[in-house]
C-alpha cells in the first residue's frame, strides 16, 4: 500500500527529516514559538550546543538504517539515493556543521546570534540532499540550498567592508556558476527527455545519441564549470582567497569542508551514473573526454594553489589556496574512475573527503582561538603560540602535518590512497606531479609550523586560555586526525563499500 512505500523510503531521507525539525526548534530558540519565550539575548550561545548535538546525533542515523532500495532502484520518484555513499559525504557533513556550531561559540561576533546556527543547519541540510541527489532538479534545488545560506554566511559581518565583499564577490561567482550549470543541465534534458541520471544513460546508450553527442558534451562541459566552482578548483577559484579571508572564520571552516565534500559527491555520482565506462561514440569512449578535463583540473589546481600560497602572509588565504591544491589531489581520484578498477577511486575520493573535514576543522579551530585573542590573522603573530598554548601549538602541527601528508596523520593515508588509486588507473605521471607538488606544499607549512614554535613574540609571557567547548573540539579533531592515519582500514572499507554501491 502507498502509505508502506512512503514509510519504507523514509530512511531514505531521515538526516534531512531531523535537520528540518531541528531547525524549526533553532529558530523556536531564537525568537520564541508556542507562546514560549525566547532564550535571552545572553544566552543564545546554547541555540549553539543544540545545533551541535542535533547535527550530531542526526550523524548517527545512516547507521542505524542500513542502505536500501525500492525493486525499481528509484527512491522518492528517482530524487535521491540511498546508498552507502550518500551516508559516507552526509556524516562528514554532518560532523562538519556540529564542529562549525562548537567553533562559532567561541568567537565573540557569532556566539550570541542565533540566527548563525539556523543557516548552518539549513545548508546542511542541503548538502546531505546533494550528497545523495540522483536527479538533475535535485541536484539544482539541493546546490542552491546550500550556496544561498553560505553567500548569507559570508557577508554576515555586516559592519565589516572585507566581509561585505566576500559575501558580495560569493554570491556573485556563484550566480554566474549555478547559471552557466543550469543551462547544461537544460541541454541534457532536452536532448534526451530525461532529468533522473539512470534514465539519462539509458538513453546515452541509445543510437539517437550518436546525433547528439557533440552538445550532449558541451553541455557535460558546462556542468563541470558548476561542480568547479564548488569544489574550488582552477581556473574556478577566483572567489576562493578572498571569501576565506573575509567571512568569518567559522563560516570558512564550514565552506571549505562541507560544501567540497557535498560537491565531491555529486560530481562523481553524476559522472559514474551519466557516462559510463561503456559508453561509446563512433570509437571513442564518452569517459576519456570528461577524464581529460578532470585531469586538466586536477593538474592547473594543484600547482596554481601551491606556488600562491607560498608568498601568503594570511593565514587564512594560505589557508585558501592549500584548498585549492586539495581539491587538485582529489581530481586524481576522479581522473582514476577511467580504471579498471574504478571503485578505487571513488574510495580514495569519499576517504579523502572525510579526513580533510576532520582536518581543516583542526586548524581552522586554531585559527579562530588565536584570532579572538590576539584579534590577528597573520602568520608572523602565531609567533611564540608554542609558549603561550602547546595544546593549541600541537593541535595545529597535528592538521597542518595532515594537510601536508605526514605521517602518522590522516593525510598521509589520504593522499596515499589517491595516488595509489592514479597507479592503478596507469596514470602514474599524474601521480608523480601530485607527489612534487605535495613537496611544495611542505615548505609552506613547515613554515607556519616553524614560526609556531621557534619564532619569538613580545606576547610569548601572555598564555591563551582555552575553554572547555574549545578544548574538546581541538582534542576530538586531533585525535581523529591521528586515528585515521594509523588505522585507516575501517574508514576506508566503508568508503570501498560505497564505491561499490555505485557499479552494482
Amino acid at each position: 500500500m502507498p502509505e508502506f512505500v512512503f514509510l519504507e523510503q523514509l530512511p531514505a531521507i531521515a538526516p534531512e527529516l531531523g535537520l528540518a525539525i531541528l531547525a524549526i526548534v533553532l529558530l523556536g530558540l531564537d525568537i520564541g514559538f508556542f507562546g514560549l519565550p525566547p532564550l535571552p539575548e545572553n544566552q543564545k550561545y546554547r541555540i549553539g550546543y543544540v545545533s551541535a548535538i542535533g547535527m550530531g546525533a542526526l550523524a548517527l542515523t545512516p547507521f542505524i538504517w542500513a542502505p536500501s532500495s525500492s525493486p525499481d532502484g528509484m527512491l522518492w520518484g528517482g530524487m535521491v539515493a540511498h546508498d552507502t555513499l550518500s551516508q559516507f559525504f552526509k556524516v562528514a557533513v554532518l560532523i562538519a556543521g556540529a564542529l562549525t556550531s562548537l567553533i562559532a561559540i567561541e568567537t565573540d561576533e557569532l556566539r550570541e546570534k542565533g540566527e548563525f546556527y539556523l543557516i548552518i543547519v539549513v545548508a546542511s541540510l542541503g548538502a546531505c540532499l546533494l550528497s545523495a541527489s540522483d536527479d538533475l532538479i535535485m541536484i539544482f534545488v539541493a546546490l542552491e540550498t546550500v550556496s544561498i545560506p553560505l553567500y548569507i554566511l559570508a557577508g554576515f559581518r555586516r559592519g565589516d567592508l572585507r566581509s561585505a565583499e566576500s559575501g558580495m564577490k560569493y554570491f556573485l561567482f556563484g550566480s554566474f556558476a549555478s547559471a552557466i550549470m543550469l543551462y547544461g543541465f537544460s541541454l541534457i534534458y532536452g536532448f534526451t527527455g530525461q532529468t533522473n541520471l539512470g534514465l539519462i544513460a539509458e538513453f546515452l546508450a541509445t543510437p539517437e545519441f550518436g546525433d547528439n553527442a557533440i552538445p550532449l558534451l558541451v553541455a557535460l562541459l558546462m556542468v563541470f564549470v558548476g561542480f568547479g566552482f564548488k569544489i574550488s578548483a582552477a581556473p574556478f577559484h577566483f572567489w576562493t582567497p578572498d571569501v576565506y579571508e573575509g567571512s568569518p572564520t567559522p563560516v570558512t571552516a564550514y565552506v571549505s569542508v562541507a560544501s567540497k565534500a557535498a560537491s565531491f559527491a555529486v560530481m562523481v555520482r553524476f559522472l559514474i551514473e551519466v557516462f559510463p565506462v561503456d559508453l561509446v561514440v563512433e570509437g571513442q569512449r564518452v569517459q576519456d573526454f570528461w577524464v581529460a578535463l578532470v585531469i586538466a583540473g586536477a593538474l592547473i589546481s594543484m600547482t596554481l594553489g601551491n606556488v600562491l600560497a607560498l608568498s601568503q602572509r594570511n593565514i587564512k588565504r594560505m589557508l585558501a589556496y592549500s584548498s585549492i591544491a586539495q581539491a587538485g589531489y582529489t581530481l586524481i581520484g576522479v581522473a582514476a574512475i577511467q580504471a579498471n578498477n574504478p571503485e578505487l577511486g571513488v574510495a580514495a575520493v569519499s576517504f579523502y573527503m572525510f579526513m580533510y573535514t576532520f582536518t581543516n576543522m583542526l586548524a581552522f579551530a586554531v585559527v579562530v582561538i588565536f584570532a579572538e585573542t590576539n584579534g590577528s590573522e597573520t602568520i608572523a603573530d602565531l609567533a611564540g603560540l608554542s609558549r603561550r598554548n602547546p595544546w593549541m601549538a600541537l593541535a595545529m602541527t597535528i592538521g597542518l602535518l595532515s594537510l601536508a601528508g605526514i605521517p602518522p596523520t590522516a593525510g598521509f593515508f589520504g593522499k596515499f590512497f589517491l595516488f595509489n588509486a592514479a597507479v592503478d588507473a596507469n596514470l602514474e605521471w599524474l601521480a608523480v606531479i601530485g607527489v612534487i607538488n605535495s613537496i611544495i606544499a611542505l615548505y609552506y607549512y613547515l613554515v607556519v609550523i616553524k614560526v609556531i614554535y621557534v619564532d619569538r613574540s613580545e606576547d610569548d609571557d601572555k598564555p591563551i586560555k582555552l575553554s572547555l567547548t574549545a578544548a574538546w573540539v581541538l582534542g576530538v579533531t586531533s585525535v581523529v586526525v591521528l586515528l585515521l592515519g594509523v588505522i585507516p582500514q575501517q574508514v576506508f572499507d566503508w568508503a570501498t563499500d560505497g564505491a561499490m554501491a555505485l557499479f552494482v
